[in-house]
């Protein structure tokens, strides 16, 4: 841990990733919380099987190492017995993570509401209660936005994915960008071009696959078809984890905090997002490659 920050709060511990041995073809998804993780995890698992119809199981297969639920021994002995490229996640700032020369690491953004209002009810669809204090099931008082804005980036605060944890996630990964194993993706992009995201990741990847797998590979990662196979698709997946598999994958759609905040909330959220951000990068943050909504 000597050279990465500590990140430690209820449900996460950096120091898990000591237990890893990387390899030279890892790849290591790092997203905020409810940004495309799973969506990027599912990319990948197509991409490297060229199967339409892989098994992805991501809790197993892609493990989420920062979490505290499984025993971090039984967990790199996993990861250590796999032969296959393997792929494992994280929702630690990049700069808590162990960086290998070689590894790819793929980073994954959202717009900062987006995620926020996404995490709220994902929160609502899992049976952990470490938040109820953050995330009240009745906030008419807006104590969630709140808390939101005050946050800080770690510990408590960060597991409960304040604006600053977001902030942090991505202000360290711009410090990396510029290595040539360190890619960013917006959320918004992969939306609205998903084949593009498709031959991006594939690039990074080093593998290829004929034009028509290649569009079958696309069909079976759009949110759609994820949704409808939400069993299969959502992390944990067919084990009862969720109350709901399916809202795992709700709507996919973004903005719609445009109708919830007030004028003073999102002029708060604005105040901070200028302090932290200069206007070229907090454009990127929002909407991605075109920097503005589309729509």
């Amino acid at each position: 841990m000597t050279d990465r920050k500590l990140y430690l709060g209820p449900l996460t511990d950096n120091r898990r990733w000591d237990m890893v041995k990387l390899r030279a073809d890892d790849v290591i998804v790092v997203t905020p919380p409810k940004s495309g993780t799973t969506w990027m995890q599912t990319i990948v698992a197509l991409l490297l099987s060229g199967d339409p119809e892989v098994e992805t199981e991501l809790a197993v297969k892609m493990p989420w190492v920062d979490i505290r639920f499984r025993e971090m021994s039984e967990v790199a002995a996993r990861l250590e017995d796999m032969t296959h490229r393997r792929c494992i996640k994280s929702h630690t700032p990049i700069d808590g993570v162990p960086l290998h020369d070689q590894a790819q690491y793929i980073c994954v953004f959202r717009h900062p509401l987006d995620a926020h209002f996404s995490y709220r009810r994902h929160l609502r669809n899992i049976p952990i209660s470490s938040f109820d204090m953050w995330y009240p099931d009745n906030d008419t008082d807006g104590i969630t936005f709140r808390r939101f804005l005050d946050g800080g980036p770690e510990g408590f605060d960060g597991d409960a994915m304040p604006l600053a944890h977001i902030l942090r996630h991505y202000q360290a990964a711009q410090a990396v960008a510029e290595r040539p194993n360190v890619a960013l993706f917006h959320y918004a992009d992969m939306t609205r071009d998903l084949a593009g995201s498709f031959e991006r990741v594939a690039a990074l990847l080093d593998v290829s696959h004929s034009a028509d797998l290649l569009e079958q590979l696309i069909e079976t990662a759009r949110f759609e078809n994820m949704k409808a196979n939400a069993a299969r698709y959502a992390p944990g997946g067919g084990t009862g984890f969720m109350k709901s598999d399916t809202e795992f994958f709700h709507s996919g759609s973004s903005g719609k905090w445009r109708e919830i905040l007030t004028d003073a909330e999102l002029a708060a959220y604005d105040a901070m997002m200028d302090a932290h951000l200069k206007p070229e990068e907090r454009a990127w943050l929002e909407y991605g490659s075109t920097g503005m909504a589309s729509g």
